[in-house]
């Protein structure tokens, strides 16, 4: 070739100067790669609607006592911790599509192991490898939606990663109205089979395939994706940025500053208390006379279902920032009102249960027990929208847009890891913050979470709107 042959002079991902696609097929691929964050979530919500059911189970079948009932949901924030780390080392070696590929293997191999448990040992087993599947999931999913979307669709695109595992989860609340929880199991097969199918089907991102120098299928990837029209900058491929990650890098702007950025996000997400009032949806909806107490969680689903999908239809004209301040905002008021409800409804002050906390109100005025339950379901309700609005999908979206190549594998598996690691003690310890805090006081804790995330999205997050992933990385780089 000569220097003058267009095709070689001309820089494969480019900006483009249309910003519409000729080809629709790179929707279709992230719907497929989409399909693990589905799993993902219907293997959080699996324990919801089937320990009820287990905790009924008669013999022969296996039969959960509190504790193993305690281990059976916290298990999986654990296996995905391990999952985030080992995403982050597959992310690197096998590419981005083969990783998607390889944990749909953990995600159906785990739910049969639960469909046919013969003991506790087995469930938590099968927990445990579902969990290390959507640790995988979490972390590469976002990573090939991010690399495969033209700027102008990647908030879209990305923000759909947190709408398929809420959708995941309402699925399970649903479908465990209806099936017990062998069947369930079941059911949870379904969609990683479907993506294992589909993604058989669709490329590598062009944006790694140009670091393992395969250029040609770098361009018949972004010809199958989005037709010969799309493209974006090229990636840098010099020796610097073939290096891998070393610990020296951290010494770079381009590379502390987005580390520091991403690990934050993950851990202020699991800080505002989300999972503490998810934790209490139930109890609160019995309180305010719901007939049937497990409308809270279908209720909590449709919600996150909705103001997701909102999200993602706005993230790429509103931005990251405008959304992550909003939703902090309406989190510290929610949070803060959450914790008024309690506050009002403590017996007395030597009362430490949260428990007797909630059953002291009966003492109150019947109206006046209502009222203040529905002030527990507004602020409830308004957090958990809240939350999907911003907090929910945006820490998943910037972590796959923020980091360059070459440590994108261990920086991303950091950030998974610092997300399931926090989940997991947020869950277990919040308990014991309650004690020593009061219920009231842990929540309000929560809401000051919220606050420093606010500070933190107007002083440290950058705006990433329209930016190439080429673009965003010279931000940090200060270029």
């Amino acid at each position: 070739m000569t220097p003058e042959d267009p095709e070689e002079t001309q820089p494969l991902l480019r900006p483009s100067e249309s910003s519409v696609p000729r080809s629709r097929r790179g929707f279709l691929a992230a719907f497929a790669a989409a399909l693990g964050p589905l799993s993902f979530g219907f293997a959080l919500g699996y324990s919801s609607p089937a320990i009820p059911s287990l905790r009924r189970a008669a013999a022969p079948a296996p039969r959960l006592d509190d504790d193993a009932a305690s281990w059976f949901g916290a298990v999986v924030t654990l296996g995905a911790a391990a999952g985030g780390v080992l995403g982050g080392w597959l992310l690197d070696r096998a590419g981005r599509k083969l990783s998607l590929l390889l944990c749909t293997v953990p995600f159906v191999v785990g739910f049969a192991i639960i469909t046919g448990a013969q003991n506790v040992w087995m469930l938590l087993g099968g927990r445990l490898l579902t969990g290390l599947a959507c640790g995988v999931a979490s972390l590469v999913a976002p990573v090939y939606i991010s690399e495969i979307a033209y700027p102008a669709a990647r908030g879209l695109l990305g923000s759909c990663v947190q709408l398929m595992v809420v959708i995941g989860i309402l699925l399970a609340y649903l479908a465990g109205w209806v099936l017990e929880w062998r069947w369930l199991a079941v059911l949870g097969c379904v969609p990683p089979s479907l993506m294992l199918l589909l993604m058989c089907c669709m490329p590598e991102t062009p944006h790694f395939l140009l670091t393992q120098h395969k250029r040609q299928e770098a361009v018949a990837a972004r010809q199958f994706l989005w037709g010969s029209e799309q493209g974006w900058e090229e990636p840098p491929m010099g020796a610097e940025h073939q290096q891998g990650f070393q610990l020296l890098l951290l010494r770079h702007p381009g590379i502390y500053k987005p580390f520091l950025i991403g690990v934050s996000l993950m851990a202020f997400q699991q800080l505002s208390g989300v999972n503490a009032v998810m934790f209490y949806a139930e109890t609160i909806f019995e309180k305010a006379k719901f007939k049937n107490s497990s409308l809270a969680c279908i209720t909590v689903g449709v919600i996150q279902v909705l103001f997701t999908a909102v999200a993602a239809l706005i993230m790429d004209r509103a931005g990251r920032r405008l959304l992550l301040t909003l939703s902090g905002v309406v989190m510290v008021f929610s949070a803060s009102a959450f914790g008024t409800y309690f506050k009002l409804t403590q017996d007395s002050p030597g009362n430490s249960s949260h428990v007797d906390l909630l059953a002291a109100v009966s003492a109150q005025p019947v109206d006046t027990n209502v009222g203040l339950a529905w002030l527990a379901v507004g602020s409830m309700c308004l957090f958990i929208a809240g939350f999907a609005v911003g907090w929910g999908p945006i820490p998943w979206l910037l972590m796959s847009e923020i980091f360059p190549l070459h440590v994108k594998g261990v920086a991303t598996g950091i950030c998974v890891l610092t997300n399931w690691l926090m989940a997991f003690l947020v869950t277990k310890e919040f308990s014991s913050l309650m004690e020593v805090l009061r219920p009231y006081g842990a929540f309000w804790l929560a809401s000051a979470f919220c606050i420093f995330s606010v500070l933190f999205t107007l002083f440290c997050v950058p705006e990433t709107k329209g930016k190439t992933l080429e673009q965003i990385t010279a931000h940090f780089e200060g270029r």
